[in-house]
């Protein structure tokens, strides 16, 4: 099922980048826009609230009259009520999935997963408990539903459903504690989602700002073409038959009505509880890896790990023997041996006076060291008869290894942050290839998050380790094409190759840095 789920993702995700560009590719932001969307639920909420009257008699007569009576404006208002809410649960449910089917969700993102379950029943809380507060037919259906599935609880006392017998069974302290329910759960929610994001780095809770403008836009636009109206009014003296419902938020509606309550619990609850134990399950991934390894003796205290650590695995303390120093420390629990720290590392360089590579910090499954061992090894077997290509991958990112050639070495590992931007300049200076390619997630992607987002700064000499000004850039090329886009990347090294036989030849960079 992940695999089938994870195609289907890859898919959607290629069509979306081309259509939207990476950049405001809606799936890659399905938690940002999830913030915005709530968002404009309380704005529009606060808006609704102050002409909303909370009575029996008033409540609907007074959604109609927003509706209806200031359309200009208040029913636009419920509408983008309406659908944000609507857009809200679907990306939820999206992001959901979308973790799951991309494995995101074990080792130290289990806070954030098992956090969100909760965020999940709070949400659907909020959204009903909204419905309620219209009070048509379809209020009234849904409330006496409600009262069934809660009695069927051994916790209620009082039956709730004798509060739905008939209209003289419901007053008005009924409609105040359903506005006080439906302002403090969203509170709730949104306390809920802040703690969501706590152990996350540099969280996303904003989406790019040209998929907010046109999701704004596009929200408009189906508020005026179909408004958000109401069913015809409750009346508990009569009973629903016929009634239409919201399948984003009142989907369990139906099962508790063919099934019965106490089913829909044991559904509901064994379905919560599964994908709360689901980090710790037996699966297929591969087991854990040794985590990152700090070397006190070549640790400067810089804290460039520190920084660039997705996971907030890295931290500081008094250096062991250097007397006001700072040094490194690698938490266990949180991290996850992707190897951006030991790409971060200053350390991490071919070009320094030491007879075997040594580096601050580093992870046992791919010392740096290693690293430059496999890549002169891998270089030195390249044939001379076309551009030599050094490809560095990513094993969440497009299958390099089925592009190696007799002039394409490539080295795959777990995030492509771990080559350090010395290890471009050494190739190319040393002229072990003629060109050096970088692939890995999709942008905006990444499987560690922030990967090729720091690759691409420490390239742009925007953060640290930068490659160096003497490096031709026309010579380095960064890929994100992600794990559809393998063939992608095989047409890419074509054309690098043919661009690379097309430049002039490398001039000596000792001498350009010396000049």
């Amino acid at each position: 099922m992940k695999a089938l789920l994870k195609r289907g993702f890859n898919l959607l995700d290629s069509l979306f980048s081309r259509a939207f560009t990476p950049a405001w590719n809606p799936l890659y932001q399905l938690g940002a826009l999830s913030f915005f969307y709530f968002w404009i639920v309380a704005v529009t909420g606060v808006y609704l609230f102050i002409f909303f009257e909370t009575s029996i008699s008033g409540a609907y007569s007074s959604i109609e009259q927003i509706t209806h009576g200031q359309w200009y404006i208040g029913g636009v208002m419920r509408s983008f009520h309406r659908y944000a809410s609507a857009a809200m649960g679907i990306c939820v449910t999206l992001h959901v999935l979308r973790e799951f089917a991309m494995d995101r969700y074990s080792g130290p993102r289990w806070f954030s997963w098992v956090s969100g379950i909760p965020l999940l029943w709070l949400l659907f809380a909020s959204a009903i408990g909204g419905y309620w507060l219209v009070w048509d037919q379809q209020a009234q259906y849904i409330a006496i539903l409600t009262a069934e599935w809660f009695d069927a609880l051994p916790i209620m006392v009082d039956p709730m459903a004798s509060l739905f017998l008939n209209e003289s069974t419901l007053s008005d302290r009924f409609f105040s504690l359903l506005v006080f329910l439906h302002i403090g759960i969203p509170l709730a929610l949104l306390l809920g989602m802040f703690i969501h994001i706590k152990r996350v780095t540099a969280p996303r809770s904003n989406p790019a700002r040209g998929l907010a403008a046109g999701t704004l836009l596009a929200m408009l636009a189906v508020s005026l073409w179909r408004p958000a109206l109401s069913q015809a009014p409750a009346n508990l003296d009569m009973a629903v038959t016929e009634v239409g419902l919201d399948w984003v938020f009142l989907n369990p509606y139906p099962l508790i009505n063919s099934w019965g309550p106490g089913n829909t619990w044991v559904l509901l609850v064994g379905l919560s509880t599964v994908l709360c134990l689901l980090p710790w399950m037996p699966s297929r991934r591969p087991k854990r890896t040794p985590v990152a390894v700090v070397d006190p003796d070549n640790c400067n205290g810089c804290g460039w790990c520190l920084a660039d650590c997705p996971y907030e695995a890295v931290s500081m303390k008094e250096h062991d023997f250097k007397k006001g120093h700072k040094q490194s420390v690698v938490d266990p629990d949180l991290c996850v041996s992707c190897g951006i720290c030991a790409g971060a590392c200053p350390s991490s360089s071919p070009f320094r006076h030491v007879d075997e590579l040594t580096t601050g910090i580093s992870i046992p499954e791919l010392h740096i060291k290693e690293l430059l061992a496999r890549t002169e090894a891998s270089l030195a077997k390249l044939s001379t008869d076309q551009p030599r290509i050094m490809l560095y991958g990513c094993d969440h990112g497009s299958v390099v290894p089925d592009i190696q050639s007799s002039t394409v070495a490539a080295i795959s590992m777990p995030c492509a942050a771990l080559v350090p931007p010395a290890f471009v300049d050494y190739v190319l200076r040393q002229d072990l290839a003629e060109g050096v390619l970088i692939s890995g997630c999709c942008e905006g992607d990444c499987f560690h998050r922030l990967g090729n987002t720091w690759v691409d700064q420490r390239f742009s000499m925007e953060r640290m380790p930068v490659l160096r000004t003497r490096v031709p850039r026309e010579r380095v090329r960064l890929r994100w094409l992600g794990a559809q886009g393998t063939r992608a990347l095989q047409r890419e090294v074509v054309e690098f190759q043919r661009e690379l036989a097309e430049a002039p030849a490398l001039i000596d960079l000792e001498d350009v840095s010396s000049g």
